[in-house]
Order: structure tokens, then sequence, then C-alpha cells
């Protein structure tokens, strides 16, 4: 379809627009102008448009926006996930290994695994993704790995800040990830990150960071309180980031911090899934009134998914959390935790990003967990992914 022609989406069973109100629409029919939705209403109200898509009163839902993911990575830990299965515990060691794969994969490799992770994400809904770098540790490689991330996604995120690399001195790496490394790496990323956690990046250091990066002019967001319940969300909070990711382990005072405030919790309950850790209670969250996010956290160590919908069903199940405030932390959380207003939403102005399900409702997704329910995913108003029929 061509830019300038309109585009009616009608026979929407149901349409989450995941809006402030919470609205849901049945019987629908959505027109899209220039990649943008222009016109939402009853399917009997429906305007004229220059081209037609009928869905078969299946479910609409905005695409999936996954703001936290790691992606730019060689190298397979299958066998740190066995071994987790079998009872060993985890402390984020493993990222070394990963490290030193991606150290030496060529470019192309690095680009062609990103290419199949962020294909895999679209077959399944997601339209919007946020790329890390974090596995580099050197001021080449983790600019490569943001350049190549860039190839992807306006969302590129700084992590040369994600563990000490074996036998350097914390606080001469701290230097030089606030220095020329951040240096080399802030022309290609849009928002800097930290691991601030035991065995990694203790507050002072995660603080230097973090505000180098602001001076650099890029967003911030923080990984916290993932192992312990340490000063990571409350760091985000006080720096004003985007986001605080994980949140697994908060007191009372990192709950009060994340809801009187504009930085989302962004849960992450893949990882707690691969390594039988204990799930962030959501629940505390929302009903504290802070905002939060789900994200599935791909990498190839601690969570290993592509699935937002396998991550909203775990939400359900294992957070308390209800199918819709599970969706909606999938789709407008994730656009809040990018500081978007522009996607994870389904409002006129919006770009029309959505996924068509191949049931009667969006509780499906947490209700057939596992089953491809994906059947049609349009992003900036052109079908980018078509499942093919039986």
């Amino acid at each position: 379809m061509s830019a300038t022609r309109s585009l009616l989406i009608d026979g929407i069973g149901e349409l989450v627009t995941a809006d402030a109100e919470g609205t849901v629409h049945y019987d629908a029919a959505m027109v899209v102008e220039d990649g943008r939705i222009a016109w939402i209403g009853h399917r009997l109200n429906r305007p004229a448009a220059d081209d037609r898509l009928d869905l078969g009163d299946r479910a609409v839902v905005p695409g999936f926006v996954d703001s936290h993911a790691h992606l730019v990575f060689a190298g397979d830990r299958a066998g740190e996930f066995d071994a987790r299965m079998s009872g060993e515990p985890y402390d984020g060691g493993g990222i070394r290994t990963t490290v030193e794969a991606t150290r030496r994969a060529a470019d192309e490799r690095l680009r062609e695994n990103c290419a199949r992770l962020t294909a895999e994400m679209l077959r399944q809904g997601t339209t919007t993704v946020e790329i890390k770098s974090g596995y580099g540790l050197t001021v080449e490689d983790e600019a490569r790995s943001l350049r190549i991330a860039r190839e992807f996604t306006a969302e590129t995120t700084y992590l040369g800040a994600h563990t000490v690399p074996a036998g350097a001195d914390p606080d001469a790496y701290t230097a030089l990830a606030a220095g020329p490394m951040l240096d080399a790496c802030a022309p290609h990323a849009r928002w800097a990150d930290v691991f601030c956690e035991r065995g990694a990046f203790d507050a002072d250091q995660a603080r230097t960071v973090l505000t180098a990066a602001a001076k650099a002019g890029l967003g911030l967001r923080v990984h916290a309180n993932q192992l312990t319940a340490g000063p990571g969300a409350r760091l985000a909070v006080e720096l004003g980031a985007a986001s605080a990711d994980h949140c697994t382990h908060l007191t009372d005072a990192d709950v009060d911090a994340l809801a009187n405030s504009s930085t989302v919790a962004t849960l992450l309950p893949g990882a707690e899934f691969s390594t039988r850790s204990p799930y962030p209670d959501a629940r505390r969250l929302i009903d504290a009134g802070a905002t939060v996010a789900l994200a599935t956290d791909c990498n190839p160590g601690s969570s290993y998914t592509s699935s937002m919908a396998f991550c909203i069903a775990l939400a359900v199940r294992e957070m308390r959390m209800t199918p819709y405030e599970a969706l909606e932390a999938a789709t407008a959380g994730g656009a809040d935790a990018l500081r978007r207003t522009d996607i994870g939403r389904l409002v006129v102005g919006a770009r029309a990003d959505l996924a068509v399900l191949d049931a009667p409702s969006f509780v499906h997704l947490a209700y057939r967990p596992g089953t491809p329910l994906i059947a049609t995913v349009i992003r900036g108003g052109g079908v980018v992914h078509q499942r093919a029929e039986n």
C-alpha cells in the first residue's frame, strides 16, 4: 500500500487500545493514513478508504513494545541453563562467557544473530524493541555492538557497565565506562544503562557512569534490584531514569519511590523463569500506583526468550497481574519506559503498530500459553508478517 493511500482495517471483533481509560472496542474498525491511525469506531460507522483489510472478527492489540533486550551477542549458554535446572544458583557471572564469544565474533555473525532474533520477535507481535550493548566491554567492541544494534532499532542502549571484565580493577573500569568508552558509544545510543548490583557496580560507580551519560545527552535506565534489595531502584528515581529494570527485590521505600516518580518499573519474568528466582511482586507495585512495564530481557544466559506473549502469561500466573494489566504493561508500559507516546497504544494519531490475534479476545494471550496466536502483524500501517494458513 502506498504511503499516500488510506487503509480500512475492518472486521475487528475486539480492539484493545491500551489508552489511559482502558478502552476496549467491539465490532470495530480502524482507518490508517500515512502510517498513523486516523479513525477508530464501530464498523457500522466506518468511513470510506482506498484499501480494505478484513480481519474476520479477530482480536487486535497494540504491537508489543519490548523495552529491555540484549540481542547483540554470540555463543550459547544452554549448559549454564542445564546446570541451574540441576540446582546451581544464578549469580550473573555467566555474562563473561558471552563477552568472550562476542569479542571473537565477526560483525556479520553478530548482525545475523540480531536479525534472527528481531525477526523472531516481529513474528510474535513485537513491533518495537530496545537493544543493549554490554557484551563487548572494550571501547571498540561496545561501539561496534551499538552500531549493529542501530541497524535494527532506534532504541539503542549503551551498557558498557554491565559487568567488570575479568582481571580489571572495578574503579578503573568505571572510569573507562564513564569516559572514553562512553565518548565512543554515545553517538550510536539513545540510552545508557548500568547493572547496579552486588558483584557488578555499586551505587557510587553506577552514579558516576549514569551522570556522565546524562551529560552526554543520553536517557537513563538501570538494571536494579535483581539479586538483592540494593540501591538500584532508588538511584534510578533519584537520577530521573526512564526505567528501573528487574525490580525483583524491593523494599517498601523502593516501592514508594517508584510510585511517586516517573520511573517505570520494568519487570522481566523470563529471567525468573530461567533462573528459578522469586518473581517480582507486580501486584504490590500496581496497587501502590507505580507504572509497570513487561519486557523479555532476551539474552543467551538468563532469559533466552523472544516471546512477549510468554512473559504476559508468566505475569498473570506468577506475578498476580490481571490479563489486561499484563497486556497494558507489554504495550503502553513499554512505551512509557522508552518515553514514547507514538507507540504502545491504539489511539488516533499513534503509529499504526498492531498485532492481530487468531483468537476472539486478548485474554487468550494468557489463557492459551505457548500457543502461536499472532496471525498478522502491522507496523506503520503496513503488513509486515502474515502467518501462512494451513
